[in-house]
């Protein structure tokens, strides 16, 4: 089904319209939270796109999986690890990872950092 999900801010916090944040609580991750933009819920066939948050000191997980990224910059500033290299990225930034490249996102800053990434289905 097609949707839209209206956008807005509160309180520095990204936020759409029938979307819920979820935190994650797992190990490896830390002071994070996604919302699942485009998915199951909208019968997206071949993609799902999510937004994530990162409090400042927050990460994602150290990993490596089949499935490719590509994310878009939206607020703040961090970091993106791809291998072994770590780059600086802010709000337009894209970044493509290949499938089974190790990457992590991570928040050294003091404002909040949130990238939107689309992945296949």
């Amino acid at each position: 089904m097609s949707a839209v999900h209206k956008f807005s801010v509160h309180n520095d916090q990204f936020q759409w319209e029938d979307v819920q944040a979820n935190v994650l609580d797992m190990d490896g991750i830390q002071s994070a939270r996604k919302h699942i933009l485009i998915g199951d819920k909208e019968n997206a066939p071949n993609s799902i796109m999510r937004f994530f948050n990162l409090d400042p000191g927050g990460h994602s997980n150290l990993e490596r999986h089949p499935q490719e990224h590509s994310v878009i910059i939206l607020q703040g500033k961090g970091n993106v690890q791809i291998g072994n290299e770590v780059f600086n990225v802010e709000p337009f930034d894209v970044v493509f990872i290949e499938g089974n490249e190790l990457h992590q996102f991570s928040n050294p800053f003091d404002d909040p950092f949130g990238f939107i990434c689309v992945i296949p289905k």
